[in-house]
């Protein structure tokens, strides 16, 4: 099993988007995936079409079992026309209640402790995560093997994904003490791009010059992307033709490539 986490202490830089659709991608391609919404905002959970729901802190806080948390997510949500997925897709719903989850427990290994449960049942687990850091965030990097760094190549999201790297540093000491292996960077991956402005391709060229390889391809801003989150759907699943499913597929596809070596 191996777990990812979706990040940036900036809000409105994609996590959602992303962590669906790489999260449902996996499924497509014959994985068994759960998708953890770590977010008081239950914003993943509210795309794949499930109402929120205290799950996340059930499972953490009142002890309550997966097989009582989990939902299965409707093949129909993510499959593309006329293929059905070779895996499966859950999800660990959220609701405001997440907030209270770090009041609530005082051990950092809880979350990795009590993901193990499923490290037989599961291939990936990916976490949603909220932009404002928190001792949550703590506990999450801890059950963490690789980050994905949604971002603008705009300065503010920008600024969001150097404070977010600081913290990762940060982790990785408490990492090593404990004898831990490091977190890897899976990729940083630039959304919501422009072309044709002056400040995107600047601010990319410029993170391509701190990070190099590990800046994915763009995905350019298209309005189907908030289309088809309103009609809890992946793009390739309503346009399954379209630049944009193009782009989700090229994304799913180099996360599984840089899966492989983690």
């Amino acid at each position: 099993m191996k777990t990812i986490t979706l990040l940036n202490e900036k809000g409105g830089v994609g996590k959602t988007t992303l962590s669906t659709h790489i999260a449902a991608y996996l499924a497509l391609q014959g994985k068994k995936v759960i998708l953890v919404d770590a977010d008081p905002q239950a914003h993943a959970t509210v795309t794949l079409g499930i109402a929120k729901s205290s799950g996340f802190y059930d499972l953490m806080v009142r002890d309550v079992s997966f097989q009582n948390v989990l939902r299965m997510v409707s093949p129909e949500v993510y499959e593309i026309p006329d293929e059905k997925p070779k895996g499966a897709l859950y999800l660990v719903p959220s609701n405001v209640e997440t907030r209270n989850i770090t009041n609530s427990i005082s051990d950092a290994f809880a979350i990795a402790e009590k993901f193990r449960e499923v490290e037989d049942f599961v291939d990936v687990v990916v976490f949603d995560t909220p932009p404002t850091p928190s001792l949550l965030h703590g506990a999450i990097y801890i059950a963490t093997d690789a980050i994905v760094y949604p971002t603008k190549c705009e300065y503010l999201s920008f600024d969001g994904l150097v404070e977010s790297m600081k913290h990762r540093q940060q982790a990785e000491s408490h990492r090593q003490r404990w004898g831990l292996a490091p977190i890897e960077i899976l990729g940083i991956v630039p959304t919501m791009f422009r072309k044709s402005t002056t400040e995107h391709p600047d601010m990319l060229a410029e993170m391509q010059k701190m990070f190099g390889a590990k800046v994915w391809d763009p995905i350019p801003q298209r309005t189907i992307w908030t289309e088809t989150t309103r009609i809890h759907s992946m793009v390739w699943t309503v346009a399954p033709n379209s630049y944009a499913a193009s782009d989700a597929m090229k994304l799913g596809n180099r996360f599984i490539k840089e899966l492989e070596n983690v």
